[in-house]
């Protein structure tokens, strides 16, 4: 498993490499799984979210300017409503979103094929280096994140690749 996570990364160059959140893990599944299981509604309920929380979608409209409307339900019972809209996507390569509701970001997720295998990157970039950082104390998003990518690892690992 190769993977890295950072939020604000000095060693980016990036203009935006104080207020970013990025994660690369290669997965043990072929691009076009990965994509799907990241577009399907069906597929992305099963592992959405950090660890122990689940989410209701209620629309998912994967293209340009679509919706993504969904709670995702914390194991302590809080709801967090989130709302995204898809700027740019192409199939098995990139899905880029905007979440437009509190804490908004951007989001840029890229899906490399390596053989049977994908490289997986996502980096969320939010308004300001204090947002991040205020997002990260009080959510643990760096965390979350991680715990994210590690269950669809999990549930891409459920398939016979």
């Amino acid at each position: 498993m190769a993977e890295k996570n950072h939020p604000g990364s000095q060693a980016a160059v990036s203009e935006t490499a104080d207020r970013e959140l990025s994660i690369t893990r290669l997965l043990n599944a072929p691009v076009e799984l990965v994509f799907k299981v990241w577009t399907d509604p069906g597929h992305i309920t099963q592992w959405w979210g950090p660890t122990g929380f689940t989410s209701t979608i209620h629309t998912m409209d994967v293209r340009q300017n679509g919706v993504w409307d969904f709670i995702m339900h914390g194991p302590d019972g809080t709801d967090y409503k989130n709302t995204n809209v898809f700027a740019d996507v192409v199939k098995n390569e990139r899905i880029v979103y905007d979440h437009v509701n509190s804490p908004k970001h951007r989001a840029t997720i890229t899906f490399t094929g390596q053989g049977d295998k994908t490289l997986l990157s996502m980096t969320m970039v939010f308004e300001s280096a204090q947002e991040l950082e205020l997002v990260d104390k009080k959510y643990g998003a760096g965390e979350g994140q991680k715990q994210t990518i590690g269950r669809l690892e999990e549930y891409l690992g459920s398939f016979d690749c």
